[in-house]
């Protein structure tokens, strides 16, 4: 739901300060030099770097540095520690990411897996109430899974700073944090927003102390109140101290020593019904043996452009980039136009998209784990002909019956009928609430950086006296062992992903940057705003803003009201069969999917646009360095 914007800390005064002279050229300057009623604003277009993120600060700490003379990397890494003080609920470093970055002298786009992974003592059981059959074992309630120290994964985010810094940056990671230990110190005023995801956590966040002190302060721990001031003297206390002595601080010595101690530790009950769940298995070791893993991207070609996404152990890349081969053989931008414009030529482009999406989960749940421990057949997956033989599976005039077969990589040759494989059994284990931004420089580097603690809240549990709370990544794992899942759950492996960082170019230049939050409807956010940009004919403010509906491989779809409710959802329905329910509860964030960030640039590549979501999540804040070439 909308909600009011935060008001000036010292990052975004500052930043006022110096863009008063231009305040009324660029939306973005509303932002930036509008006084204590500072707002968010969805678009901006300018040049000299640009950002959008979920959040006002963070953008106003990635310009902060652009302006310093920084690049798009240290930029990012400033937003994301931003967010780790703003947005605690949704990332911060107890988490874990991937990192997309497009290197302008080397036309290249290169990629880190920043996922956290499992302890190495994590046992198959982890999730399994004890009480159940042992021939027909049940997993704990979903929450319990969530709120636990079992459920923690070795934290990958300082690792992924650090590692992206050391290959792209310009500045020292201290540098980096300045301006969020800023926004920690001087405090932010908290929105309904934070109250109301505060609220929504109370009982998970209730069994442990740092937590309660921390983020419930009032009396009978109530949530910080709408327009109070909200500092956290712990994370900057942490942020101070990692750029000081390093990331090495984290993974090794006393820091590293309480995390683990607060997992192992954690307070735990053997009761399915009552809070938290089990408590951890971490040990130091797990801390120090942790690596953020440089990796190729993903790439397939889509219409006259290059689309790259993140590998495996995300399913992101494959899974959109199975998809868009898929749609590849369709024109949809003629299906919607037909034989003249109107809401079913729209509906007969969609329902190739919701096709295609399904068809590609299936592949996903069949095939795609940690490449570590599964054998993922990442190359066949993104093979153009396997995309052409899939799209057989494909009826121009009615929805499958969902759920549908995985295709067979064994044997494909890209023409009609198409064998099928046995169907996946890959239930969904991935919750919504995570957080992106884009980021870019005057030099024409590009960042895409998805990061998370997983649930809204993380695990709930805090480490005394540092300020961030742990994520509960571990359960992405599929919760009952199956040898034959390929996320089953092993030891030191990373659970599967949707984070779906992209990065599309055109001619070896940067075209579009996009990514999103929301669990596995992250895939599909990406794929739709792709097809609405590209095929479709929206701008991209449009192309983002547009209702979305999410088709995973499921008997009905998951959709927006407004999606729903438009002509083209109705004809969907009625004349293709499709069957839609609602995204969550009507007024609440779960009703929307997705909360992305992208930026598109000029055919010269010197301009760029900075969009955020208008108003999903309470909207999203866009800015650039410069509102015109000459200032």
């Amino acid at each position: 739901m909308p909600y009011p914007g935060r008001r000036l800390t010292a990052v975004t005064a500052a930043l006022a300060m110096s863009v008063t002279t231009c305040a009324f050229a660029n939306p973005a300057s509303a932002d930036m030099g509008q006084g204590p009623d500072a707002k968010k604003t969805p678009v901006a277009t300018g040049y000299g770097g640009a950002v959008s993120t979920v959040d006002l600060d963070a953008s106003a700490a990635a310009i902060e540095i652009l302006r310093k003379g920084g690049n798009a990397v240290d930029a990012a890494v400033a937003a994301a520690a931003t967010l780790g003080v703003t947005e605690p609920y949704s990332a911060g470093i107890g988490g874990g990411g991937y990192f997309v970055y497009y290197d302008a002298g080397k036309e290249k786009v290169s990629t880190i897996d920043g996922r956290e992974t499992a302890p190495a003592a994590m046992p198959r059981n982890a999730f399994i109430d004890p009480a159940s059959p042992a021939d027909k074992p049940v997993a704990y309630p979903f929450i319990k899974q969530a709120t636990s120290g079992m459920s923690v994964g070795v934290p990958g985010t300082p690792a992924t700073w650090e590692r992206a810094l050391e290959r792209w940056g310009s500045m020292k990671l201290a540098e980096a944090l300045e301006p969020a230990i800023d926004v920690a110190e001087d405090g932010f005023v908290v929105d309904e927003t934070f109250r109301q995801q505060t609220l929504e956590n109370k009982d998970r966040f209730l069994p442990f102390e740092a937590t309660r002190k921390l983020f419930l302060p009032g009396p009978d721990n109530d949530a910080p109140a709408v327009g109070s001031l909200f500092t956290n003297e712990d994370i900057a206390d942490t942020y101070e101290h990692l750029g000081k002595h390093g990331v090495d601080a984290f993974y090794e010595g006393k820091l590293a020593e309480e995390i683990v101690s607060t997992v192992r530790n954690a307070p735990s009950s053997t009761d399915p019904k009552t809070l938290p769940g089990p408590a951890g298995v971490m040990t130091t070791e797990d801390l120090d043996d942790y690596e953020a893993l440089d990796q190729d991207p993903t790439h397939v070609e889509y219409r006259d452009y290059d689309v790259y996404g993140m590998a495996p152990s995300s399913s992101g890349g494959t899974t959109v980039g199975e998809a868009l081969n898929i749609l590849d053989v369709f024109n949809l931008a003629d299906l919607a136009e037909g034989e003249g414009k109107g809401s079913d030529n729209t509906a007969r482009a969609l329902h190739y998209y919701l096709e295609a999406s399904a068809l590609a989960f299936a592949d996903r749940g069949k095939y795609v784990g940690d490449p570590a421990f599964v054998k993922v057949p990442t190359k066949k997956l993104l093979d153009p002909v396997f995309g052409k033989e899939r799209s057989c599976a494909i009826d121009p005039h009615r929805a499958a019956t969902k759920p549908v077969a995985a295709g067979d990589v064994g044997q494909y040759d890209g023409v009609c009928p198409a064998r099928p494989a046995a169907l996946a059994d890959a239930p969904d284990t991935e919750n919504i609430n995570t957080t992106n931004l884009t980021v870019s420089d005057k030099w024409g580097n590009v960042v895409e950086y998805t990061l998370t603690i997983e649930q809204t809240g993380g695990s709930g549990i805090t480490v005394p006296g540092r300020g961030f709370i742990l994520n509960n990544e571990l359960t992405d794992f599929s919760p009952v062992y199956n040898k034959d899942d390929p996320n089953r759950i092993e030891p030191g492996k990373r659970p599967r992903s949707s984070m779906s960082p992209t990065i599309v170019l055109k001619d070896d230049e940067p075209f579009l940057a996009l990514g999103s939050p929301g669990g596995s409807t992250i895939i599909t956010t990406v794929l739709q705003t792709l097809i609405n940009r590209i095929d479709l004919g929206m701008n991209i403010q449009d192309a983002l803003a547009a209702p979305r509906a999410s088709q995973r491989n499921t008997a009905n779809v998951t959709a927006e009201q407004a999606f729903i409710d438009a002509p083209y959802g109705k004809d969907l329905a009625t004349r293709y069969g499709h069957k839609f329910t609602p995204a969550g509860d009507p007024g609440k964030s779960a009703a929307e999917i997705g909360a992305a960030t992208a930026i598109e640039f000029s055919d010269d590549g010197k301009a760029a646009t900075a969009v955020a979501e208008p108003t999903r999540r309470g909207g999203g804040s866009a800015m650039v360095v410069k509102p015109s070439p000459q200032k």
